[in-house]
C-alpha cells in the first residue's frame, strides 16, 4: 500500500514501447541516446547497433498521469530483417498514422532546410518534424513529449473503452 493513497488514487502510469526505424546510418541511436537523456555528447564515432538497443526511462505528461517509456533502437540493417516482426510485436507507436512520428535527423553541418523530403504518399500525411540536435535540441525533445503524450492518450482511451465493454 501506498504510503500517499490520495497520489495513488489519481496518478496513473503507463507503460510504452515506442520503435525508432530508419535507414543505417541516420541517425537513429543518437536520436535515441538524446531524446532518454542516455548522453550529454551529441557527436560520436559511428558504431552500428547490432539488432536493437532499449532505452528507458520516464516522462509525465501532466500532473495525473506518467508514463515509462522503452524507446526500442531498431538496427536499420537489413541483416535483421527477420527480427522485425518480433520487435513490432506489443509496439504502442508506429502502428497507425496517429501513433506515427517522423523525425528528419540532420547531421552537423549537411545545411539542411526545413521542407518536407519526397516521401512515399503514405508517409505524406503523417506528422514531420526536424531534428538537428546541435541547433536546436530542446525542440526535438519537445516534439517527442508532445508525440508521447498522443500516443499516451491513445493508450488511455482503448483501455477506457476495454473497461466500459467490460461493463455492458
Amino acid at each position: 500500500m501506498s504510503p500517499f493513497p490520495f497520489f495513488s488514487l489519481y496518478f496513473k502510469m503507463f507503460k510504452m514501447k515506442i520503435l525508432l526505424i530508419g535507414p543505417s546510418e541516420c541517425g537513429k541511436t543518437v536520436l535515441a541516446s538524446f531524446l532518454s537523456d542516455t548522453t550529454e555528447t551529441i557527436g560520436a564515432d559511428y558504431s552500428p547497433t547490432q539488432g536493437v538497443r532499449i532505452l528507458e526511462f520516464e516522462s509525465y505528461g501532466n500532473k495525473k498521469s506518467a508514463y515509462e517509456v522503452e524507446l526500442w533502437d531498431c538496427a536499420g540493417d537489413f541483416k535483421f530483417e527477420s527480427c522485425w516482426p518480433a520487435l513490432m510485436k506489443d509496439a504502442n507507436g508506429g502502428l497507425q498514422d496517429a501513433q506515427c512520428l517522423l523525425i528528419a535527423h540532420h547531421k552537423p553541418g549537411s545545411g539542411a532546410g526545413t521542407t518536407r523530403p519526397p516521401l512515399a504518399p503514405q508517409l505524406n500525411k503523417l506528422p514531420l518534424i526536424h531534428s538537428i540536435l546541435e541547433e536546436e535540441p530542446e525542440d526535438v525533445r519537445q516534439e517527442f513529449h508532445k508525440y508521447l503524450g498522443n500516443v499516451m492518450r491513445m493508450l488511455s482511451e482503448n483501455q477506457e473503452r476495454e473497461e466500459m465493454s467490460l461493463i455492458t
